[in-house]
């Protein structure tokens, strides 16, 4: 365990950006299966809605640092693709 002043409250802080990127990670791992769940039943109409709401994830864990950006591009594209592979 840490004795220094300094590396007490550090270990303080890595457990609050722990809890809260676990938070974010999984909020977005829940976002993502909520698409593929909504694609595999062929819905078009539900697919584009939560595909929405998807993107706008992917963009705030861009923000929140939980992907890089390129990695949330490609699972935007892929995404749409099969969204539009749905008609």
């Amino acid at each position: 365990m840490a004795n220094h002043f300094s590396a007490l409250k550090r270990a303080r802080q890595t457990e609050k950006r722990t809890v809260r990127n676990r938070a974010n990670a999984s909020q977005l791992r829940t976002a993502l299966r909520n698409l593929r769940e909504s694609l595999e039943k062929g819905d078009k109409t539900a697919a584009g809605q939560t595909y929405r709401e998807t993107v706008s994830a992917l963009d705030k864990a861009i923000q929140k640092g939980v992907l890089h950006e390129n990695t949330a591009s490609r699972y935007k594209s892929r995404l749409a693709a099969r969204l539009n592979a749905l008609k």
